[in-house]
């Protein structure tokens, strides 16, 4: 089982940044793919970002506007989601997730199946 443990949210003004963290208890050739996600209250989890542990390809949903950047550190089996220009639409709980090895899409929650417990992003105006 892998365990996923997000830390960096917080409160922000609009056009600030966050940097939030997953730590992965491991990682193996069957789980290729770390992802971001994000749920605002009352909305679904939306996908966020995604990337490679080994070539560093990365994933991203086009309404973020080349604001968010993905990235992973190998060596310490961690994966950042850097946040610059915030917008208060932006706030919601994020989650990182371990790509499960079959089925699903890396767009969707249903490609996914560990979850870390989600760090808050608020963002004000």
């Amino acid at each position: 089982q892998v365990k996923l443990v997000e830390s960096g949210g917080g409160l922000v003004q609009a056009g600030g940044s966050l940097r939030l963290s997953c730590a992965a208890s491991e990682r193996t050739f069957s789980r290729p793919v770390m992802g971001w996600f994000r749920q605002a209250p009352g909305k679904e989890r939306e996908f966020v970002a995604a990337i490679y542990w080994s070539a560093g390809i990365t994933y991203y949903d086009d309404s973020q506007e080349g604001r968010f950047t993905i990235s992973r550190d190998n060596a310490e089996n961690t994966v950042y989601l850097q946040m610059n220009s915030l917008k208060p639409e932006d706030t919601a709980v994020y989650y990182c997730a371990s790509r499960r090895p079959l089925g699903g899409t890396l767009y969707a929650t249903d490609g996914y199946d560990y979850w870390g417990q989600g760090t808050q992003v608020t963002v004000s105006s």
